[in-house]
């Protein structure tokens, strides 16, 4: 680890060499003269702001030598004679390039031992906007966006309170990215907190090549074969509030604009926030509406092709569930292949412009439909019922958790198919056994608040209480 020295020289040759200046064209370097002293400016550009940082220069070249003389060390100059806010002193090498690289402007300067940090840095950055996939009918229309600053300053906005504490970190070994959680002091689990902390100190990878993702693979167990989530992800400040209030962890990374929840269990993704944005009744009547989807879309397929397999023993009211004029491709290779086509037009969406891409799931949804059915490949009842559990993973904001459950029905299905009921019997066990052992990051029970069972938990995740004077609101 080196060490800046007396020598200015010596500091000079160490930064341009770190810098690799001469290689890289957005590498700024001014050098300046500041009384009898030579000094030597880098910064990165676009990232400075050229007003402020021009105002600075001028005023420094202005200083004296009888001024300079009775600065005593670079501490001691900083504190005297630079006017911008947001200044620091560095001894190590390594720490002065990462703040350079980060966006910050660092100064060597004859006679002192130590870097000079002037933080005038200013990010590209879109505006603040509602999120696409995080809309409300009332309430904030604005969403976290991919510089971190701004969405801890969008976070401090709702929540102006002294307790609230944001600790940040630098991970990758190569790429240094911020990490930020965000808690409140007297509202967080302290184990929890701490078990986070020792496990965001423990990383060590190069970088975070997928931002938030990335980070989340290095933060959870080892459960790669396990589909279900491990957090939630929200790109909108007042939900990140909310749930710090609620005692929860907000974990931001540079670069990306979602925020992670932590702790999450599987009861957790029955809440959106549209249900605080309603009344009580209407947002427990949607949180019902979601877990009533949330456990239909996983079970009713299976159950169905089991009926039409047993439908003999079917009482008369339930008749109209079966399958009136079948066809040579088996019922059971008819639902695998919808569910591979729903797959195919939703990738093929992603990559249509956005403009075209509703109209695009819409019409080949329709138009594959149909022809199907005339052509006689598919029922009409297979189309309806994975036109269903299909529609029903929008009913939840979790992408992933949409996945699980996809992944989840269609481990059920092959089971009925390959051993009827006592297949169906034994594949719930199975995903519910995969659910009952998933930890979430902090190492808890996924199943929390039914496993330990917590009955005011449990009853404030289900239903949409009201907010009460000098009660806290779940």
């Amino acid at each position: 680890m080196e060490k800046f020295s007396y020598d200015y020289s010596e500091n000079l040759m160490m930064v341009n060499t770190a810098l690799r200046v001469g290689e890289s064209f957005d590498i700024i370097i001014k050098r300046i003269k500041i009384a009898d002293k030579k000094a030597t400016i880098y910064a990165v550009d676009g990232f400075v702001k050229d007003e402020m940082f021009e105002k600075m220069l001028e005023y420094l070249t202005k200083l004296t030598e009888e001024e300079m003389k009775a600065v005593a060390d670079a501490d001691d100059f900083i504190d005297t004679y630079i006017t911008y806010i947001e200044t620091s002193t560095q001894a190590d090498l390594d720490k002065f390039i990462t703040m350079i690289l980060s966006g910050a402007c660092g100064m060597i300067t004859e006679g002192f031992s130590k870097g000079i940090i002037i933080d005038c840095r200013t990010y590209p950055a879109r505006s603040v906007e509602e999120p696409e996939s995080d809309k409300v009918l009332r309430g904030s229309h604005e969403g976290f966006v991919e510089t971190i600053i701004f969405n801890t300053a969008l976070i401090r906005r709702k929540i102006r309170n002294t307790k609230l504490t944001m600790k940040s970190f630098q991970i990758g070994d190569e790429s240094k990215t911020d990490v930020v959680i965000c808690f409140l002091e007297d509202a967080v689990d302290r184990k929890k907190l701490r078990i986070l902390i020792e496990k965001l100190e423990k990383i060590s990878v190069k970088s975070l090549p997928m931002s938030q993702e990335s980070l989340k693979e290095c933060l959870v167990p080892n459960q790669s074969w396990n589909p279900f989530p491990k957090v939630r992800y929200t790109e909108r400040p007042d939900a990140a509030a909310a749930c710090i209030f609620d005692g929860n962890i907000i974990i931001l990374t540079d670069g990306s604009p979602s925020a992670m929840i932590i702790p999450t269990g599987i009861f957790d993704f029955v809440q959106d926030v549209n249900d605080f944005y309603f009344s009580p009744i209407v947002g427990s009547f949607l949180r019902l509406i979601r877990t009533i989807v949330f456990s239909l879309s996983m079970v009713l397929i299976p159950v169905w092709y089991l009926i039409t397999e047993y439908h003999v023993h079917l009482p008369d009211f339930l008749k109209f569930m079966l399958i009136e004029e079948p066809n040579t491709v088996p019922i059971i290779a008819q639902l695998l292949i919808v569910e591979f086509v729903i797959d195919t037009l939703r990738l093929a969406s992603l990559n249509t412009p956005s403009a075209l891409s509703n109209s695009f799931s819409v019409v080949g949804a329709l138009v594959l439909g149909e022809f199907a059915v005339r052509s006689g490949w598919f029922v009409s009842e297979v189309v309806l019922f994975m036109a269903f559990v299909a529609i029903s993973n929008f009913t939840q904001p979790s992408f992933e958790l949409g996945y699980a459950i996809k992944l989840a029905r269609t481990f059920i299905l092959i089971m009925c198919g390959l051993f009827k009921i006592s297949g169906f019997i034994a594949g719930l066990l199975i995903v519910f056994a995969v659910i009952a052992t998933t930890k979430t990051i902090d190492g808890y029970t996924y199943l929390y608040p039914v496993i330990p069972f917590d009955k005011k938990a449990l009853k404030s995740l289900l239903f949409r209480s009201r907010i009460k004077s000098g009660h806290k609101n779940s």
